[in-house]
């Protein structure tokens, strides 16, 4: 089957270590399904094992890839949940000490096929195109959580979101604004201030701008370098969820803001099976869709992960594959 896999790790030049070609078809094992894979989306995550971050060379080839929508064996149409818990955990999947994500220590989803836990099957609504269905998993799942079960504010709270364009911002602005929160954004890039309005943000700013007013909570994926900033823009016992550190992971924070002002930090990661169910009928209800930057085939993976290298998207790349 044509699968885009790492085959060897490079974390100056990722795209190095990336193949695209023919791989054997998944295993069955017991209480797993395969799925033929229709749409699979691109995340920084698959950029970070192509530079050997959550993988050892013995564990390659490794099939990249952690979201997908296809079809399971019985001719089910599903979404993959791809946190990949013990069989025997019970409780919030993400808080497992066992737990990981596809392509981390099972093949992922960009490929023809992937194999799953059956337990990790979400039914598709035939109201998402498997494009859209595809993007849920991983970026939109995490804006979900962030939001919705890690801030602790109330629709009406103003939510600045650090950095546009990306899976996860798009994602946080187009759910906040359908939830009814006051949605802010931040990014260097104009145009992208801009695309950023007008996908629903009520207001956009210059990186490290001063704001108009604080902000009941900051939705935080860049890190080091927009930390300082995120602390100043809450409100006294505001919160900060932090999900990714694109643009750094050592930060430095003034305790005494911390502790004076009753801030929170809360750490985010992902999100549980029953929270991606919620959010796929969240977008039925709403009529919310994710925001996709470019469909390529399959075989053009190497193409949309040099795009999302580059920093050259504004939502979601995805993967198709003949279904």
């Amino acid at each position: 089957m044509l699968a885009a896999a790492a085959v060897r790790f490079d974390p100056d030049d990722p795209l190095a270590g990336l193949e695209v070609g023919d791989r054997p078809e998944p295993e069955s094992r017991p209480g797993w399904v395969t799925v033929t894979v229709r749409a699979a989306a691109l995340n920084h995550h698959d950029l970070w094992s192509l530079r050997g971050v959550g993988l050892r060379e013995e564990q390659l080839p490794m099939i990249l890839g952690c979201d997908a929508a296809g079809v399971d064996d019985e001719g089910n149409e599903v979404i993959v949940h791809a946190v990949v818990s013990d069989e025997n955990y019970r409780g919030d999947e993400t808080l497992d000490p066992h737990r990981s994500l596809l392509s981390e220590r099972y093949d992922g989803t960009f490929a023809e096929k992937v194999t799953v836990p059956r337990r990790n099957l979400v039914p598709k609504p035939d109201s998402l195109s498997w494009e859209e269905a595809a993007c849920l998993p991983t970026a939109w799942l995490t804006a979900y959580r962030m939001l919705f079960t890690q801030s602790g504010v109330q629709p009406g709270a103003t939510v600045l979101v650090q950095g546009a364009g990306g899976g996860v911002s798009t994602a946080l602005v187009t759910l906040g604004k359908a939830a009814g929160y006051r949605m802010w954004v931040t990014s260097r890039d104009e145009h992208k201030r801009a695309r950023a309005v007008e996908l629903g943000a009520e207001e956009a700013f210059e990186s490290g701008a001063r704001l108009p007013d604080r902000v009941d909570a900051v939705m935080e994926t860049v890190g080091a370098a927009t930390w300082e900033h995120s602390l100043k823009c809450l409100k006294q016992g505001g919160t900060i969820v932090v999900s990714g550190a694109t643009g750094g992971a050592q930060a430095t924070t003034d305790l005494r803001r911390m502790f004076f002002l009753q801030l929170r930090i809360v750490g985010s990661t992902m999100g549980t099976r029953d929270e991606l169910e919620r959010l796929v009928a969240f977008c039925v209800q709403t009529g919310v869709r994710p925001l996709i930057d470019a469909t390529l085939p399959l075989s053009e993976a190497r193409d949309g992960l040099a795009r999302l290298a580059a920093g050259d998207v504004f939502g979601k790349v995805v993967l198709t594959a003949a279904g």
